[in-house]
């Protein structure tokens, strides 16, 4: 059977079980230099590549670009013509941003940063905004039912990072600490306040780090995007605290402005972030290794010939696993470009970026067919949706692979807890409860069976059991109390 008709069939037979990839996710930063931002930014694309923006601060005008698709779709050099050395620029707020609708048009409305105040210059590809009065950078997601009860009725939520901005015009940046419990780390240049203001919530959800470089302070989502660029990392944002970003490259923090309560989200480490970033002070390549040999306690079939894994995140996982059983590791797949399928613009897009962006790395110098008869257990960091796994799927039984065993290290994901509430993501990856997930009302016998039947090759899908992956966790120090582990069928984090 062609793969497309294997495709085909799939998504006529089992309708929504196979739709698109988590498609939500963010990264900012504060530098500055124009060139730095730029940097930086570019660094942390693998957050989002739907579209990017810069705010320009000065110390009497804020001024914002933002434009469709990657960083590098502006260079610097014509950065310095919009943002030129002679307007006083001494900071400078940078966002990515993978937007969850297809039209241009949508994706550079929601683009960050967002403003109140300034006159929009609207050129297609691209926003500029001048003389702003307001401007932010947002990465999480704020929910009206997580404000305060005397705040409800005076907020509307069209845009979580928009009401962030009102919120705080209204309010001040102690009052979004003390009354939000939402999820967001955030940067706020005010044209009447010399400072650039960042803010992390009492939770931790998302990432944040101070950094260094050239002798002055920034942030961003992941310290990696600073220390690839000549930087330093100094901290972890402080949870419940605020950071002013002085035009001097100085900084001051006001800490514990409410009760500090950490629910990081263990996706970070799973998969989000880079494998090389230290998150709330552990390495996200460390915390993969573990799942590794956590997986290598709990699933070791006999009959395995050769591990790998899907290219990228899970590779620490997969080496470590074939160290702890003994079995031989291969690289089996490539990508050609490094993107992630999630962050197409559209379903078309997103599939895509698979079918063109995964491949068999040829044997070099052997035999092509040395996959021919083997089985094969393929690690991978999360099964949401599947897109993957049915290319993945594809590849081997084209190669004449007798047997595939697909393992996650990530448990179920968007199933329905104990306490009968569909889970999903409600703290800023677009995964949210009423989503379609592969996992959700389906065991893995099901799950299994309908892929063998559709693609024509015998496999086996496994997850690890939640206390597997908790125990990679115990293993840096982090506790279960500590992660919010809501989309796995974990509790609240708020509660």
């Amino acid at each position: 059977m062609s793969k497309t008709l294997v495709q085909d069939n799939m998504d006529d037979l089992l309708g929504d079980l196979y739709t698109s990839e988590v498609r939500d996710n963010c990264g900012i930063a504060v530098a500055h230099s124009l060139h730095d931002i730029h940097s930086i930014i570019d660094s942390l694309q693998h957050r989002g590549r739907e579209a990017a923006g810069i705010a320009a601060i000065a110390g009497n005008r804020i001024d914002v670009l933002k434009w469709a698709g990657p960083v590098k779709n502006f260079g610097v050099e014509d950065l310095y013509r919009l943002f030129p050395l002679s307007g006083d620029y001494h900071t400078y707020m940078g966002h990515v941003r993978y937007s969850t609708k297809g039209n241009k048009g949508d994706v550079l409305a929601d683009a960050h940063p967002h403003v109140i105040g300034g006159t929009v210059h609207d050129n297609g590809s691209h926003v500029m905004i001048t003389n702003c009065d307001l401007a932010i950078v947002h990465n999480g997601q704020v929910s009206v039912e997580n404000l305060g009860d005397k705040y409800k009725n005076n907020i509307t939520m069209t845009c979580d990072t928009k009401a962030l901005l009102s919120f705080y015009k209204k309010h001040g940046e102690r009052d979004i600490i003390t009354e939000i419990h939402g999820s967001y780390v955030a940067a706020i240049a005010d044209i009447e306040n010399k400072d650039v203001i960042v803010l992390r919530d009492r939770h931790g959800i998302k990432p944040g780090v101070l950094c260094q470089k050239d002798g002055k302070f920034g942030v961003a989502s992941e310290d990696i995007a600073f220390r690839k660029n000549g930087g330093r990392r100094i901290q972890d944002l402080g949870l419940a605290s605020i950071y002013y970003l002085a035009a001097d490259g100085s900084y001051k923090k006001v800490k514990n402005i409410a009760e500090p309560i950490p629910k990081y989200c263990f996706f970070e480490w799973n998969y989000l972030s880079d494998a090389e970033s230290v998150v709330n002070g552990v390495c996200s390549q460390v915390i993969r290794e573990y799942l590794g040999y956590e997986l290598a306690e709990e699933f070791n079939p006999p009959d395995v010939d050769l591990v790998t894994f899907l290219p990228r995140c899970p590779e620490p996982a997969a080496i470590a696993y074939a160290d702890k059983t003994g079995k031989e590791f291969r690289y089996v797949f490539y990508k050609q470009k490094y993107e992630r399928a999630f962050q197409g613009p559209t379903e078309d897009e997103r599939k895509n970026s698979i079918e063109k962006n995964l491949y068999l790395k040829p044997r070099i110098g052997g035999n092509d067919n040395y996959l021919s008869g083997k089985t094969v257990l393929v690690i991978d960091d999360s099964i949401v949706r599947g897109n993957n796994v049915i290319r993945e799927l594809q590849l081997l039984h084209d190669a004449g692979v007798k047997k595939v065993y697909h393992v996650s290290y990530t448990p179920p994901i968007g199933i329905i807890g104990k306490d009968n509430i569909e889970r999903g993501c409600l703290f800023g990856v677009d995964m949210p409860p009423n989503d379609n997930f592969i996992a959700r009302n389906r065991t893995t016998d099901y799950i299994s069976k309908t892929l063998k039947e559709q693609v024509g090759i015998d496999v086996e899908v496994y997850y690890l059991s939640m206390k597997g992956m908790l125990n990679a966790y115990t293993r840096v120090g982090l506790s279960k109390s500590q992660l919010c582990t809501y989309c796995i069928g974990g509790k609240h984090p708020f509660n």
